[in-house]
């Protein structure tokens, strides 16, 4: 019994010991665990850039900027903080509209970019133009979007837009908020 009992002991003992030396071994250092748990943001830089975008093989738009920045996060998106220009192109590769921006930032999967500063549309047929501070862009409906206030001038009058507007990104269709201006309509647009 006393085998046993002593046993029993030595290993009550090298647990313990055991334990002693794997809470001890285990200690970090508190500025080493921060490291594992901040958040990293992966910044890519490029300049001159180029890119076209596409759908079935028939290029929709070309963009071009002189610097670009591609932040990856939990919701990655690119930043172009030096001016924005992109062709628009109908279904035979002509240029239909051009846009022009100070500044650009592009959401990757939502398909949207924030246009700011100098906001510029140019449908190249017609010649109409729209302006505003910022301008959202949704690339799978083709269209733009924005709260801000907006103009656009025709070649026969201007229209402004309040509190906003909704337009194709060739300009051949416009929605209004808070419309004001001169506007030349026939008298079928309006309803009796």
């Amino acid at each position: 019994m006393q085998r046993h009992t002593i046993t029993y002991l030595l290993r009550t003992a090298a647990l313990l010991l055991g334990c002693f030396f794997v809470l001890t071994a285990c200690q970090n250092d508190q500025q080493e665990v921060d490291k594992l748990f901040t958040r990293k943001i992966m910044l890519e830089e490029a300049r001159q850039i180029e890119s076209f975008l596409s759908e079935k093989g028939v290029v929709k738009a070309r963009l071009t900027a002189p610097f670009m920045q591609r932040r990856a996060i939990d919701s990655a998106y690119m930043e172009f903080p030096k001016t924005l220009h992109v062709d628009f192109y109908d279904s035979t590769t002509k240029i239909e509209s051009t846009l022009d921006a100070r500044y650009a930032k592009y959401f990757q999967y939502e398909s949207k970019i924030l246009l700011r500063d100098s906001v510029v549309v140019i449908n190249v047929a017609n010649g109409d133009t729209l302006r505003t501070s910022e301008l959202w862009w949704d690339q799978n409906k083709q269209e733009f979007y924005t709260t801000a206030p907006a103009r656009i001038h025709q070649r026969t009058q201007t229209m402004f837009a309040r509190q906003g507007l909704r337009a194709a990104q060739n300009l051949t269709w416009k929605e209004f908020n808070q419309a004001s201006g001169t506007f030349l309509t026939s008298d079928s647009t309006f309803m009796q």
